[in-house]
């Protein structure tokens, strides 16, 4: 194959480049690639943002030709691009670094060549035939990074919090299952780590489904800032180079494409383009999330902890072998691991603060590194949740007898006595109880401070536990939907490679 056949040449203000013949991008792309050989990690491993931008450009090609600033063949060629991408074609074509200058300048255009190449491709035209299709005339026409690039961003996000929601109220239904499955084992809980009060395993593996599902409803809330786009106001909120009736248009437009009907133009786009508050909401609710799972993970390991000299109290499933020198060893890795998504996940939101305020005047050019930091923390931890559900929690046992025996010879029970013989009455008998290795209910007894019958009454599985008030144990979800969920996820998962 001759020189030419391998490359194409394209210039820009710079000068020229050789760009290889096959390549959808161009001259933008390839100065891109030179300049941010940083990361490694091209934006093509976030294929909700690919799609996402190709969703916006879309919306802008066919709000162009309804207000008659494109005609209908460019636009149809565009549009017919924008869906290729949309289904998922050309996206290794999007091969700019996730961490680059520019507030994401390289990023438009290297998604506006792509688009522009395949349009001049279905056109039946040699790629790099700018004259009549233009990645900036007519892909880019009405438009600017500044407001393309946060809003295809924000649009992305609300595909990625809504997979998240998903994933979570599968955990959280797992752990209500568990609820039930266990709603009849009584147990002692703990407070500081020192023996407290009764309780069931039932109600504690509730709590969890309850926390997660506080959770959830928190990252639904962040959903509608998401939807509060820029779209519009070109380079710093002015909207200039596009006409006026376009901002109505092309958010019209985005809706029907996107399905997102809540999709709303902010009212105050100078300020708009400059903000970036919603990624510190939305960074601050997954690490909120990240958190409290992985306290729900340090419970397990404590709880599973042993088998001969820990609490022992739960079985977690052996997924691998735990040493390479001592046998039979089996580690908590999967609580493990979820611990180690949420550390990633404190200091990344650390990272999205820092860039959020490091913004300047009209602009913020450090979108690019919240994008990349929102997109990876919101695809770690979706499938830390499901690996912590599916080779974790789903396979939990308990270990009754042991519980049992520690509930039968607890000091703890000590304390629902108390209304009826007095608090310090109460001390002196556990205090008793932990010298003699006597029962509570034995000591009361024998000290005639109460009949057996009413020890007995007081210190009912039932009373101790307050069982008779745990919340219903019907799953959050049918198990057809909770299939149906799965599948939904799995699909997607295909494509996410963040």
């Amino acid at each position: 194959m001759s020189e030419t056949q391998e490359f194409r040449v394209e210039r820009d203000s710079l000068g020229e480049m050789r760009i290889p013949a096959g390549a959808y991008w161009g001259v933008n792309t390839a100065r891109a690639l030179e300049n941010f050989s940083i990361s490694r990690r091209q934006i093509s491993v976030y294929p909700d943002f690919i799609v996402a931008y190709a969703q916006v450009k879309q919306a802008a090609a066919r709000a162009n030709l309804e207000i008659g600033v494109l005609d209908q063949e460019r636009s149809w060629l565009i549009d017919r691009a924008c869906q290729d991408i949309i289904d998922g074609k050309l996206h290794e074509e999007f091969v700019v670094g996730v961490i680059q200058g520019g507030a994401g300048t390289s990023t438009n255009m290297n998604v506006n060549e792509v688009i522009a190449n395949r349009a001049l491709e279905l056109a039946g035209r040699e790629f790099g035939d700018y004259e009549f299709l233009s990645p900036n005339d007519h892909v880019n026409r009405s438009q600017s990074t500044n407001d393309t690039y946060p809003s295809a961003v924000k649009v992305a996000l609300v595909h990625a919090t809504e997979r998240l929601i998903d994933e979570f109220t599968l955990l959280q239904n797992s752990f209500r299952v568990k609820g039930s499955e266990f709603k009849h084992i009584l147990k002692i809980g703990r407070t500081q780590l020192q023996d407290a009060v009764p309780m069931t395993l039932g109600q504690e593996f509730s709590g969890f489904s309850t926390t997660i599902g506080e959770d959830i409803q928190r990252l639904r809330d962040v959903l509608p800032l998401l939807l509060e786009l820029n779209l519009g106001a070109t380079a710093i909120g002015t909207g200039i180079t596009a006409e006026a009736s376009y901002a109505s248009a092309v958010m019209r437009q985005l809706r029907k494409i996107t399905g997102y009907n809540d999709l709303q133009t902010a009212h105050d786009l100078i300020e708009a383009t400059s903000d970036t508050g919603v990624f510190m909401s939305l960074s601050s609710v997954i690490k909120r999330t990240a958190m409290k799972l992985s306290k729900i993970c340090n419970d397990l390991r404590l709880l599973s902890s042993g088998p001969q000299a820990g609490l022992g109290e739960i079985n977690l499933p052996a997924r691998q072998a735990g040493s390479s020198i001592m046998p039979g060893k089996v580690n908590p890795v999967i609580p493990e691991a979820v611990n180690q998504v949420a550390f990633v996940i404190a200091g990344a939101d650390v990272t999205v603060a820092m860039a959020s305020e490091a913004g300047q005047l009209q602009l913020n050019a450090f979108e690019p590194v919240m994008l990349h930091t929102l997109m990876q923390n919101s695809a770690w931890l979706r499938r830390a949740a499901r690996t912590l559900r599916v080779n974790c929690i789903d396979g939990i046992t308990a270990n009754e007898e042991l519980l049992a025996s520690r509930v039968s010879s607890s000091v703890g029970v000590v304390t629902a006595l108390t209304p009826y013989i007095g608090y310090s009455e109460a001390s002196k008998l556990a205090k008793e109880a932990l010298t003699t290795k006597a029962t509570i209910a034995d000591l009361v007894v024998e000290r005639g401070l109460l009949s057996r019958e009413e020890v007995t009454s007081i210190l009912s599985p039932e009373r101790l536990s307050g069982i008779q008030a745990v919340t219903s144990a019907i799953p959050i979800i049918t198990q057809a939907q909770a299939m149906a969920l799965e599948d939904s996820l799995d699909r997607a998962d295909l494509r996410d490679f963040s």
